[in-house]
């Protein structure tokens, strides 16, 4: 159930996702993060349709991500952007009957709310939207460059582009949309979630498998605390590790998924300090 659950999710955020793209960023040439915002600041220069550019850039950054980034980089992203192509083609045909006539500053805001609504669904589910967070995430692995620096680099790459194509305005509203984007999703991601964090305690005879799965799939560290079984005495090694709120549904599969009878505790976590929290990590 909980499967089907995270299948609509994904389709749903994904939606979501193309509706911002064809109803506002591509309409009115805002200058936003992601694969549109690349297709709206190639435009000027090449003369090729929007929507046929983001929908290349999404299944070419797929397919790149999935040979650098390994299997599960490709399975967590291939539902999204393959929804995605289809969702903006429906869409490009149906958005010129659609009377949305508003200011560009507002257009723009409602992009980035849009678009940000749709990706925090789609990570809800555990899953991601690939686009143009493929090559800071491939960065990182390569060269070890933090993935929220990657991030800026591109978006800075895109509004450089956007300047020499639109002007300085039409930069200036696109980070209405960038700003939108980030807030929306902090907002989808914070629902019924407590916290912005999870401290999850593991107690499993395979805890070395957890662990190592953990540190290589999460980039997160993990603390060993000894324990001491209350009935036969025994000695046993307790995982104690403390992940985003975005990651604790992957953390509860990669558990599951190596000893279905593993005994976990979770809590919420505030206040925390340190790599990853207090400044910048590549899994935030």
């Amino acid at each position: 159930m909980k499967k089907i659950t995270n299948i609509a999710l994904v389709i749903g955020g994904t939606f979501v996702l193309a509706m911002s793209v064809e109803f506002f960023i591509l309409p009115y040439h805002i200058l936003s993060g992601g694969v549109a915002g690349i297709a709206v600041a190639f435009e000027p220069f090449f003369h090729v349709d929007e929507t046929l550019v983001a929908n290349v850039l999404t299944i070419a950054l797929l397919c790149v991500g999935t040979l650098v980034l390994g299997k599960q980089f490709g399975i967590d992203t291939i539902l999204s952007s393959a929804c995605y192509p289809i969702f903006t083609t429906a869409l490009s045909y149906v958005a010129p009957y659609v009377p949305i006539t508003v200011e560009p500053v507002l257009a723009s805001f409602y992009a980035g709310l849009l678009g940000g609504v749709g990706i925090g669904i789609v990570m809800r589910a555990g899953a991601s939207t690939g686009g143009m967070d493929v090559p800071p995430l491939i960065a990182h692995k390569l060269t070890g460059l933090k993935v929220s620096t990657g991030v800026m680099i591109t978006d800075g790459l895109t509004v450089l582009i956007g300047i020499m194509a639109y002007g300085i305005d039409a930069a200036l509203i696109g980070l209405v949309s960038v700003f939108a984007s980030g807030i929306a999703i902090d907002k989808v991601l914070s629902i019924g979630a407590g916290s912005n964090a999870k401290s999850v305690t593991i107690i499993s005879e395979k805890w070395k498998e957890i662990a190592e799965v953990v540190m290589r799939d999460m980039d997160r560290g993990v603390t060993f605390l000894e324990g001491e079984g209350g009935f036969q005495g025994d000695k046993k090694k307790v995982i104690l590790c403390v992940v985003s709120a975005k990651q604790y549904s992957h953390l509860v599969e990669i558990i599951n998924s190596i000893d279905d009878r593993a005994f976990t505790i979770t809590t919420d976590a505030s206040d925390m300090h340190g790599e990853g929290f207090t400044y910048a990590s590549s899994t935030i």
